[in-house]
């Protein structure tokens, strides 16, 4: 006798790039940073898609990758020092993504969050965009020991949910969240409306599906629980 597949009950999300739109206040830090240290800044358009890479990605993005490691940490601290302070002049979630979370909740389903973004930074955007009290679980970058593409993240947001990975689906924009998901054993959907690169290839990261709206998760995860 086939064993019975557990159904998708529980969606868990990356923060930027996913969930909120963080690409404006990350951009202006950077921009500040630039000017700062004498440089031009650069094109919004430009500095988008790096953005669900962190501040490190950015620095090398906009100062090189050849900075002497001294040089590079002390940017590291200033960027973080600006864009603290700058966490959510412009943030919102994605368009679509509140009615999304709206709806998994008056059908009674349960949400989190799953990021590489350190707590000190997570945790006040979550409360800034209203989300901490509504999100059965917030696992950032330095609350376990490893950060994604390790499936240790989502593994233990299904710990605190009390649930089993291939209960939970994670939709994510970059391929580590993808490889992530695959590796703790969960279905995965890639956001093409994130921050993807003009190098990123989707459809090689072999999620179990694509999408360029928050409102296909539904359909997605409906789809998951007929087959």
């Amino acid at each position: 006798m086939n064993k019975q597949r557990s159904a998708i009950t529980h969606i868990l999300l990356d923060l930027d790039g996913t969930l909120a739109d963080t690409a404006q206040d990350l951009v202006f830090t950077l921009n500040q940073l630039l000017q700062t240290e004498g440089r031009r800044p650069l094109p919004f358009e430009h500095v988008r898609p790096i953005v669900s890479n962190g501040a490190s990605a950015l620095i090398e993005f906009g100062f090189g990758d050849d900075l002497p490691a001294g040089k590079f940490s002390q940017l590291t601290r200033a960027f973080l020092d600006i864009y603290q302070n700058h966490l959510t002049h412009k943030t919102v979630l994605f368009p679509g993504m509140a009615e999304l979370l709206e709806t998994i909740e008056a059908r009674g389903g349960r949400w989190g969050v799953v990021t590489n973004k350190p707590s000190w930074l997570t945790d006040p955007l979550m409360e800034a965009l209203g989300l901490a009290q509504r999100a059965a679980c917030v696992v950032s970058g330095d609350t376990v020991e490893h950060k994604k593409p390790h499936p240790q993240p989502l593994l233990h947001a299904c710990d605190l949910m009390g649930v089993t990975a291939a209960e939970c689906l994670y939709v994510g924009d970059a391929r580590r969240d993808v490889e992530a998901g695959q590796r703790a054993g969960m279905k995965t959907i890639a956001a093409l409306f994130g921050y993807i690169t003009d190098d990123d290839n989707p459809a090689s990261w072999n999620a179990d599906g694509m999408i360029e709206h928050p409102d296909e998760i539904l359909l997605w995860q409906q789809r998951f629980n007929q087959t």
